[in-house]
């Protein structure tokens, strides 16, 4: 995965980003419910839902400290008091991509928030993301498309700038470019499409629109600030323990700053 798309796709999956291909923050939606000392047996169906929702706040809380597995066990026990709850689903999902790196399993929960509500929107971005980690980037492409087209999804930039990415490692260049434009348009500033950007042009023999693209990156990205010497060394030192496709867009990267 490249230099950029690892900070992006953590980012695009949690509301937060940074760069390729992913610094997690995760915000607690309100007060944690009292847990109760009671059995689970018995309980009727709003108290189950009461309690689940006690079990995923105290999940979240965990998981903004790092205390994953902890964390993990409060979003399954959330999950076995309430089967059908989208966001327990496509959270389990999460740490199943990002920390426990099984694919497979995050693409099988994922599925599962999107089977009890179509329209979820994060969930498809998601989705898209572990397509990707396995190399399945048509799939990809067609569930961060799906994200990226509903219009009550407010994270649309990072669905389109993950489209973008996917149809770079599908080698359509074109439609790569069309996607991270798209997404600086809903946010101009946003330092991730335009690395994406300096690769395609790059690729498509663009070579002035790739270094122009890249010191863009740079400028916004705030790690750098618009220092490209500070870049350069960054990456130089990313590089060497950089592999596969991370390793070649560092290499790209570097070769694009000498133009």
């Amino acid at each position: 995965m490249s230099l950029s798309k690892k900070f992006l796709q953590i980012a695009g999956i949690l509301n937060t980003m940074k760069m390729h291909h992913y610094c997690l923050n995760f915000l607690l939606w309100g007060t944690v419910i009292a847990f109760s000392l009671c059995s689970c047996a018995g309980l009727g169906t709003d108290e189950k839902i009461q309690k689940a929702s006690a079990h995923y706040q105290m999940g979240l809380s965990l998981l903004n400290n790092n205390n994953i597995q902890p964390a993990f066990v409060e979003f399954q026990k959330a999950l076995e008091l309430n089967p059908n709850d989208k966001e327990v689903l496509n959270i389990i999902g999460v740490i199943y991509l990002l920390n426990l790196e099984d694919y497979p399993k995050a693409i099988e929960y994922f599925q599962r928030a999107l089977r009890v509500d179509p329209q979820y929107a994060e969930a498809s971005n998601n989705l898209g993301v572990g397509y990707e980690k396995i190399g399945k980037y048509e799939e990809a492409i067609q569930y961060y498309g799906k994200a990226a087209s509903n219009p009550l999804y407010r994270n649309a930039e990072k669905a389109l700038n993950n489209l973008g990415w996917a149809y770079y490692r599908a080698k359509r260049y074109q439609e790569s470019v069309d996607a991270f434009k798209n997404s600086l348009r809903r946010y101009p500033e946003f330092s991730l499409p335009y690395y994406g950007l300096a690769l395609c042009f790059n690729a498509m023999g663009k070579y002035e629109g790739a270094f122009g693209a890249l010191k863009k990156a740079v400028e916004y990205d705030p790690a750098y600030k618009g220092d490209m010497e500070k870049a350069r060394r960054v990456m130089e030192e990313k590089k060497m323990i950089a592999r596969e496709e991370e390793e070649r867009d560092i290499e790209d990267y570097l070769e694009i700053m000498k133009y």
